[in-house]
Formats: structure tokens, sequence, C-alpha cells
């Protein structure tokens, strides 16, 4: 049986296109409908942009305590990038907005500039179309407007990069598996592979793989998620309750009979 008021953990292979809190929302919306009330709490464990695909972890009920240690694993990406070309938000989001020389990269420069400048502590500018905080709002917003945004520079860990497939010198492609720490913007790499490479680069396509533990394979995707949710037994708002109630008075006698031997010790010891 199921129960989403103590916690449980969902990995999903998000589709691409769906923002990760579309992913929370019809969650929450079907167990709300199978426990018959509003007081679930629903969160994920790290946003995957509209455009990605790959795991992203829900937490339901007490469960999402755990989010901050989820998000804290390593990450695994497989990022496809286009050299010669860059966009605003350095993905397929925004249209490409330069264009440039691509033809003196071989993969005898991609290897090298990825072992010495990306392998490792690196620094790494967010996107401006992120959600991290400038004077309190997302910068995506800000960037979408228009304004001029301005981002800190952040320290990460890229403990593995390796290239699965190389279009050149036919077509300006390349293929990335990436093994990062928490807070790695792949579209900042990509945007940073090309500068390194004298050449511009933004992403046309990623996909999570790893989140700590957590493999693609043991992904479902949302549809048999649901699936599987209307199907299920669940245990009732009320029971979940009073089980937790219970564990409560006996972790408090437990603690009590435990202060009482150490006191007993302790005059004992006298």
């Amino acid at each position: 049986m199921l129960n989403p008021i103590e916690g449980e953990l969902f990995a999903i292979d998000k589709a691409l296109g769906m923002t990760s809190f579309a992913v929370v929302k019809k969650v929450r919306a079907v167990l709300r409908t199978h426990l018959g009330t509003r007081s679930v709490k629903v969160g994920h464990a790290g946003t995957l942009d509209p455009l990605a695909t790959g795991v992203l972890l829900v937490c339901t009920g007490h469960a999402t305590k755990r989010i901050d240690t989820l998000q804290a694993g390593v990450k695994e990406y497989i990022a496809d990038l286009r050299l010669g070309e860059t966009t605003p938000s350095y993905d397929r989001e925004t249209a490409v907005d330069a264009t440039y020389e691509w033809r003196h990269i071989d993969r005898a420069l991609i290897d090298r500039v990825l072992r010495e400048q990306f392998t490792g502590s690196i620094e790494q500018v967010p996107p401006a179309f992120s959600a991290c905080k400038v004077d309190g709002k997302p910068a995506y917003k800000l960037a979408r407007k228009g304004k001029e945004v301005e981002m800190r520079a952040k320290t990460l860990v890229i403990d593995e990069i390796e290239v699965l497939h190389c279009g050149l010198p036919d077509e300006p492609t390349l293929q990335l598996r990436v093994v990062c720490s928490k807070g790695t913007y792949i579209r900042a790499l990509a945007r940073d592979i090309g500068l390194a490479l004298n050449s511009g680069a933004h992403l046309t396509a990623l996909r999570r793989t790893r989140v700590g533990d957590i493999t693609i394979d043991q992904c479902q995707t949302l549809e048999q998620l649901v699936e599987r949710l209307d199907n299920e037994q669940y245990v009732s708002v009320e029971q979940a309750e009073a089980d937790r109630l219970e564990r409560e008075r006996v972790a408090n006698r437990e603690r009590a009979a435990l202060q009482k031997a150490q006191r007993q010790q302790q005059r004992q010891g006298k």
C-alpha cells in the first residue's frame, strides 16, 4: 500500500516540453483525488528545463524533507551540442543570434579543451535564462523582458566529461556524457565549451540519466505513474496520522527509558 502522507519517492522520466512543476502538479492532483484531501505535500528534487528529459525525483509527504539531500547527489547527463551557433538562452528556447567559424575544430582540440578546462573544479556563470534569483526575482523573468541580468560565477565540480559522438568534420555536432555536481547548468557548459573552442555553441538536446543512485532505467513515465497510482491501494490520511503519533509515543517512551537508565548510572557512579 502507498502511504503518500508518510512519504513516497517516485522516479519519473520527464517528457520533452513539460515543466518540472507540471509533473508535480499532476502527481499532487491524482493523490488528492485518491486520498480525498488537499493536504498532500508534493515536491521535486532538482528542476529539469522543459526542453530536457530524464530523471526527475518527486517526493510526497514527509519524504519532501529529503529533497535537499537528493538534490545534492551527483548528476549524469547526455548533452547534444551544436557548434558554430549561439542563442541567448544557450539552448533551443531562443533563436540563434550569432554564427561562428567551426571548421578549425577537430576531435584532438575538443579532447584537449575538455580535459584541461572542463574537468574537476571549474567556475561557471549561470544562464540569465534560469531560476537563479537576482534581487529576489528569478533571473529568467528579467531576461525574458530583455533586461540586463548580472549573474555571479559559482564553483562546480565536473567529475567526468566524455565525448560519445563527434560529427566533425562533416557536421558541427557533439554529444557528451557529463557527470557533475549540484547546480551545474549544462546550457552554460555548452556556452563555455563553444568559447573555449574559439567558436560558439548551444545545447540542442539534454537528457538527465542519473541523480545520486537513481538511474534512468529505474524511472517510469508520468503516464505510467498515473496509471499505477489509479490502481494502487492507499493508507488513509487518518491511519497515516495515527501511525505517526504511535511512532512518536514509542520514541518518547524509549527516550524516557534511556534517560532514566542514564540517571541511575550516574547516581550509582557517585
